[in-house]
């Protein structure tokens, strides 16, 4: 079918809305038609080439959710009709990752920047008559795609479409670094380095686990207020103005708990965040950095000797097929606040608009729409 989709065709270019051509689904796929998708801060890392692509062009999106329109052969659980949301990491269920309980970690994420479809191997997407990768083997900045089961999982049809698509990736995030991999305990200490969507939802982990005190550190001056009314006890500007007043809140024990979720990733956070945390804390590096950077600031003989745990995550540790119906039922309970986590709402053609608002400090998390003139 024809339809339209935002293309990059290049490093550091634009967004390009046009049209594109998407094959029907084969044995194990399933059509979907959008209805909303979240704007990551890791599309944008294609745009600036820290997440390296097998080659150009690549339609973005890998947040979303939308309604089941056609099934290919042999899908099994799922139904025309079916609303669901998108998870950018598939998950067979049989590899040894996923048998050993790390869904997040299946052996299908090798292929995930690949662009080759999981059932044949083959591209899903042309424009202007060339392969096109989808993000994550998705694509959801596009009112139709295509994709394999694997990376589809149902919701309840009460769910708002557009909070959905923010439990396709960064909401399990930043929630799962906080209650899992940190293992934020009642009464600790935390650090939150960067409050944007995945940051936001750490914190909200945080406040679920029981936290004690919640430090959030944002430039964003806006997103300070933000946090805090998401439930930080306190806000500072960078990790350098934030040492001495920690040092006084917890009477010199720092926070045993250190999550980074900045938008990029630098070497030199490892050592600010380590300097914010506890003798026998966690620092969880949740952000992404670029592919090529190898250096990273840390003071070894302060890491080992203070017994110090610096973990990597993705997906938050967790497992799809029960991250997103559990925080899909705390959302409905009033227990997670997913609402004021979107700033602002955008059609497919302003995609560009909305990762300057992103890059401009101005988003927790945008969310594309599409309505009945995009499908």
């Amino acid at each position: 079918m024809k339809t339209k989709g935002a293309i990059l065709w290049g490093l550091n270019e634009p967004w390009s809305v046009e049209e594109i051509e998407i094959g029907d689904p084969v044995a194990g796929e399933v059509q979907i038609r959008m209805e909303a998708a979240g704007m990551c801060h890791s599309d944008h890392h294609i745009v600036t080439g820290s997440m390296p692509m097998a080659s150009f062009p690549v339609m973005g999106g890998h947040e979303g959710s939308g309604v089941i329109t056609k099934l290919g052969p042999e899908v099994k659980d799922l139904e025309v009709g079916d609303h669901v949301v998108l998870s950018f990491v598939p998950a067979c269920g049989r590899c040894p990752a996923c048998s050993a309980g790390h869904q997040n970690l299946c052996d299908l994420g090798m292929g995930l920047l690949s662009g080759l479809a999981i059932s044949d191997g083959t591209f899903r997407i042309h424009a202007r008559g060339e392969n096109v990768i989808p993000m994550c083997l998705l694509g959801t900045f596009s009112p139709y795609m295509v994709v394999h089961e694997t990376s589809v999982v149902k919701i309840d049809k009460d769910i708002p479409f557009d909070v959905a698509a923010l439990v396709g990736c960064g909401v399990p995030t930043g929630w799962g670094s906080a209650t899992r991999m940190a293992e934020v305990k009642p009464g600790e200490s935390v650090v939150i380095m960067g409050v944007g969507g995945v940051g936001m939802s750490a914190l909200q982990g945080a406040v679920a686990s029981g936290a004690r005190q919640i430090f959030a550190i944002d430039p964003v001056p806006w997103k300070r207020e933000q946090a805090l009314k998401f439930g930080a006890t306190h806000a500072f500007e960078s990790a350098a103005a934030a040492i001495e007043p920690i040092i006084a809140l917890t009477n010199g024990l720092m926070a045993q708990k250190t999550i980074i979720t900045v938008g990029e990733m630098r070497g030199e956070y490892v050592e600010e965040a380590l300097l914010l945390t506890s003798k026998f804390g966690t620092c969880v590096v949740t952000a992404m950095g670029a592919m090529t950077d190898m250096d990273v600031k840390l003071n070894l003989f302060l890491f080992s000797m203070l017994q110090k745990d610096l973990k990597g995550t993705i997906f938050g540790g967790g497992n799809a097929r029960v991250e997103i119906p559990n925080l899909l039922a705390m959302y409905k309970s009033g227990q997670l606040n997913l609402d004021d986590m979107i700033t602002r709402t955008y059609t497919l053609e302003g995609v560009n608009d909305g990762y300057q608002d992103m890059l401009d400090g101005k988003n927790i998390r945008g969310v594309i729409r599409y309505t009945e003139a995009d499908w």
